[in-house]
């Protein structure tokens, strides 16, 4: 893999500011609920799994069309935008405390999901096949240097007021905006790009023509499911803490930069070295072998020394979805990259869609007052089924390949 740029270098630098901007807001879900009204865990898991949806539901709308607007008109115009539209959201989320109005600014977000879509297509630029695979393994490390740093922050500004990590969180925001309009070049050159079309408009449409090419459809089946599961992490964590332990905002803002710091170690050293050792195959299949140890040790989980040892393996499964990713992108054309990366995306945004409309609902099943058992590990057990549906399906991808 060639040494990064310094295009590069920027790139993981507004996916470390953007983490921090999405894990800031992690520890405070569940007072943040409160403060608009959802009170009590069952009902405060809902309202802040719709909160999630609403995020989802319109960046699966619009990531189709945004990868396919950066393939027309270039990466960095729509990344600033996108970086811009984010920078919004946060001061509404800060200003706000009425649910509906969260509503409308995580909604507004979605818009905006253009960030990781257009960084990912950048990325698919300026590198060769070969190396694509390592250098998602880098924006996943980023990623995890940024959820490092942003649930400490929430956990630590919230101390102050519930409003202070989304001013914080729009603060970093707008100054990337800025600081890219100066340093970001354009990666895509007119004579690589494809003209934008009406049916590109239609994300049901791109969606299906994306599954359509040759050797793209089962990675992006397998990437899908894996990211529904891998969804239980957002959606639950949080409450699945404070229900379990009885953990406080700030534990649990420790917690996720515990898993911060394995996942970007996991990717800045593991993953260069594993494609090497095992190939792609070996890899992806291994970290959903460890993805399914992970969510059934969590679904049973009643001591801390437990989730110390399973932290290390679920962060080893953040391996995969840049393996995957690394399969599609190098399945298409130069001129599909944005279109791929959408197409990644949106179902992505559909995975965390459904995932908090059901693990929630599962959640609130086993830890309300008529619960058959209290289990607040089920949806976990649901994503380890899951996991198992994806593996011999994986495998027959890997032997075909």
């Amino acid at each position: 893999m060639t040494r990064p740029t310094g295009p590069f270098l920027f790139i993981l630098a507004t996916m470390v500011i953007d983490a921090i901007g999405i894990g800031i807001v992690f520890p405070i879900m569940p007072d943040l609920m409160d403060r608009v009204g959802a009170t009590g865990a069952g009902q405060g898991a809902f309202w802040g799994g719709v909160l999630l949806a609403s995020y989802a539901a319109a960046q699966f709308i619009f990531a189709p069309i945004v990868g396919a607007i950066s393939d027309a008109f270039g990466r960095k115009p729509v990344l600033l935008a996108a970086l811009a539209f984010l920078a919004v959201d946060y001061v509404i989320m800060a200003l706000v405390d009425n649910f509906w109005w969260l509503l409308v600014g995580r909604t507004l977000a979605g818009l905006a999901g253009a960030t990781y879509i257009t960084a990912t297509a950048y990325i698919s630029d300026i590198t060769p096949p070969e190396g694509r695979a390592a250098r998602f393994g880098l924006i996943g490390a980023a990623f995890g240097l940024g959820f490092v740093l942003g649930p400490a922050l929430g956990g630590v500004a919230a101390a102050w007021h519930i409003t202070a990590p989304f001013w914080l969180a729009a603060a970093l925001a707008g100054i990337n905006v800025i600081f890219g309009l100066f340093v970001l070049p354009e990666s895509l050159p007119p004579a690589h790009r494809r003209p934008f079309a009406l049916r590109d408009l239609n994300p049901f449409g791109t969606i299906l023509r994306a599954f359509r090419l040759p050797g793209l459809a089962i990675p992006l089946i397998c990437l899908g499911l894996f990211e529904f599961a891998n969804m239980v992490y957002v959606t639950l964590w949080s409450f699945w803490g404070r229900e379990v332990f009885g953990w406080s905002t700030l534990v649990i803002g420790l917690s996720l930069s515990a898993y911060g710091i394995l996942a970007a170690l996991s990717q800045i050293f593991v993953m260069p070295r594993a494609i090497i050792w095992l190939g792609e195959r070996r890899l992806m299949l291994l970290g959903l072998m460890l993805a399914f140890v992970a969510f059934a040790g969590f679904s049973l989980s009643t001591a801390i020394w437990a989730v110390a040892i399973l932290l290390p393996l679920s962060a080893l499964t953040d391996l995969v979805p840049p393996t995957l990713t690394a399969m599609a992108a190098n399945s298409v054309e130069e001129d599909q990259q944005g279109m791929v990366q959408g197409v990644i995306a949106a179902l992505a945004s559909l995975a965390a869609i459904m995932a908090p409309l059901v693990f929630t609902p599962v959640f609130g099943v086993f830890v309300g007052d008529g619960a058959p058992i209290h289990w607040p590990g089920a949806p976990f057990a649901l994503a380890a089924l899951i996991v198992a549906v994806i593996l011999p399906i994986a495998w027959r991808q890997g032997r075909a390949r």
